[in-house]
């Protein structure tokens, strides 16, 4: 397995991206600090009411309605296999988008956004934190922190993100059909 670390880290970043820096959300699962690219973010909402949807994946909570829009969402500790916690005040549903679908993930807390140069980021070690790395494409140093970076692209494979895509379809008709009735 190739390595990279340090300056050279950077630089394969640097050329990956066409970036000097990259600018993340970061927050907190766990014990972990994580990040990802705030492009792919569309907006952090505090937790609401989640609607269950019967025979879904286990990490997969149910659908939520914003603002007309039905999204289905994902618990972030129970797709990595970490243990759930108890709900606080500080949980955050991060509204994403991920290909051609958008989710909400839920997250412990969401602590800042900034600016990370791309020479601080490195290629994630084999075995890190407890949870696969094919969802991770680093890890930045910041401060005296280290901040885990997500590839969003990988935390649902195709199959799932087409279920969900599916899913809420169904739900968008099923409210679609309850308004239908109550106009006749």
């Amino acid at each position: 397995m190739e390595k990279f670390f340090g300056r050279e880290a950077g630089l394969a970043e640097q050329q990956v991206t066409g970036r000097a820096e990259e600018q993340l959300v970061v927050f907190k699962l766990g014990e972990e600090t994580y990040g990802i690219e705030i492009s792919v973010v569309h907006e952090i909402i505090r937790m609401q009411d989640i609607t269950e949807v019967p025979r879904t994946p286990e990490f997969v909570e149910g659908v939520i309605n914003l603002r007309g829009r039905i999204v289905p969402v994902i618990d972030l500790r129970k797709r990595f296999g970490l243990p759930v916690g108890e709900r606080t005040s500080a949980w955050r549903i991060m509204v994403i988008q991920m290909g051609d679908i958008t989710v909400g993930m839920i997250v412990d807390a969401v602590l800042e956004v900034l600016r990370l140069p791309a020479g601080s980021i490195e290629l994630p070690p084999a075995m890190i934190t407890g949870i696969d790395t094919a969802y991770l494409r680093g890890v930045g140093k910041w401060q005296d922190r280290l901040i885990i970076l997500l590839d969003v692209e990988k935390i649902l494979r195709e199959n799932e993100k087409k279920e969900l895509q599916e899913e809420a379809g169904r739900e968008i008709a099923s409210a679609l059909e309850g308004q239908e009735e109550l106009l006749t």
